[in-house]
């Protein structure tokens, strides 16, 4: 098309490249590569800022891409976030990926606001990587998301639910439906591993949930006690034999041991001699590349349910939000355990059925894959659009 020359400044906000975020992590780079794919073939070249919280703690998995880390100040200062803006032409704005909602407070809620009101008044096309979007259950909410979704050039959904919330919050909004990015993301196949010798099963332990059950909290309303039913899952496959336990993380937090699998990780692997404590990850890929290795997981972080899932790797997802339902039932996986309903004995009997149907996980697994291509389409569709309206030959 004759645009080899033409370079595209592409800001992706609440996107992360730390590795200590690995599932924020995998959107960052599987959309990154869509992105570019979506550039090649319009003959632009495109270069990227990440924007972000602060979280320098761990190193970059991406270390030749320029980050801009937002704070309060960064944020409301006119030098700051502000005067980035100034050189991007777009904004591609993923939400963290669940984080556009009323479930994580206040605060959190005026740092994605005001993300998106700013860029929108610097007159920048912002778009809604595919995300989820809601639960506003809170009503002063939703006239401050009703303004910037109405105002975006696209939001796009990574469910039906999420798709029907936008468009009963923002009527009029540019609502498109697609599928989570993180399918996308590249790895190194290790399938060759399975079955070779022991049966390596995965545990996903997610830092927050156990916490928040070790803690009685439960903030997230789960019917049955989580970190109860880790460890008794952990104790069942020690005493099977031929198979492995490996302890795997997906999201580690050196500020908070609250929030950190790495730190539960090492909990279990000391309370539970002989598993198998998988070191952290250096960045997604290699996060999904090692999952793909393995027999079995059964997995508390989304992203890490992703990475199995899109390896074919049998996994049962422990849902904690609506995400989990909207995201899976998407593609007609039904091998989750809900949020409420079950439990700890169903939910323990539930995931020891899924384990002896392991090729039945997998089959579906490939059928809800054949679907994956086609909904990214959507998200695709909109990409070429904006791409194609910022071109000089079209402005």
């Amino acid at each position: 098309m004759g645009q080899d020359n033409v370079t595209l400044r592409v800001g992706l906000l609440w996107h992360s490249l730390r590795a200590g975020n690995l599932g924020v992590g995998a959107l960052t780079l599987a959309n990154m590569a869509i992105v570019r794919d979506v550039a090649n073939e319009l003959g632009v070249n495109v270069r990227f800022v990440v924007i972000s919280m602060r979280e320098g703690f761990t190193e970059s998995i991406a270390p030749d891409v320029e980050q801009f880390e937002i704070d309060t100040r960064s944020l409301l200062k006119p030098g700051g976030y502000a005067r980035l803006l100034d050189r991007l032409d777009c904004v591609i704005d993923i939400g963290a990926g669940d984080s556009f909602a009323d479930i994580y407070g206040a605060k959190r809620f005026a740092f994605l606001w005001l993300s998106k009101f700013i860029a929108q008044a610097k007159g920048k096309p912002l778009i809604f990587a595919p995300q989820t979007i809601g639960p506003f259950t809170k009503p002063a909410y939703k006239p401050f998301a009703r303004k910037v979704m109405r105002n975006s050039a696209a939001v796009v959904a990574r469910d039906r639910t999420s798709l029907q919330a936008v468009n009963d919050i923002a009527p009029g909004a540019d609502a498109h439906l697609a599928v989570d990015v993180a399918f996308m993301l590249p790895f190194e196949d290790r399938s060759h591993q399975r079955r070779a010798g022991k049966t390596r099963v995965g545990i996903n332990a997610s830092g927050l949930l156990c916490d928040q059950a070790e803690s009685g909290q439960n903030r997230f309303g789960l019917s049955y006690d989580y970190l109860a039913l880790q460890r008794r899952l952990i104790e069942h496959w020690q005493g099977e034999e031929g198979v492995e336990v490996h302890l795997i993380t997906h999201a580690n937090s050196a500020g908070d041991k609250r929030d950190d699998d790495g730190h539960r990780a090492d909990l279990l692997a000391k309370e539970f001699p002989g598993t198998v404590r998988v070191p952290n990850f250096a960045g997604p890929s290699e996060a999904k590349s090692y999952i793909s290795g393995l027999d079995f997981l059964v997995a508390g972080r989304m992203h890490a349910c992703i990475g199995a899932f899109s390896s074919l790797t049998p996994v049962v997802p422990i849902a904690y939000s609506r995400k989990f339902a909207g995201l899976f039932d998407l593609l007609g996986y039904s091998w989750y355990t809900p949020v409420t309903g079950l439990d700890e004995d169903a939910a323990f009997a539930f995931v020891l059925d899924a384990f002896a149907r392991r090729d039945t996980l997998r089959t579906d697994e490939q059928a809800g894959l054949a679907k994956v291509d086609a909904l990214m389409d959507g998200y695709r569709d909109v990409v070429r659009r904006e791409f194609g309206a910022l071109m000089p030959s079209t402005r």
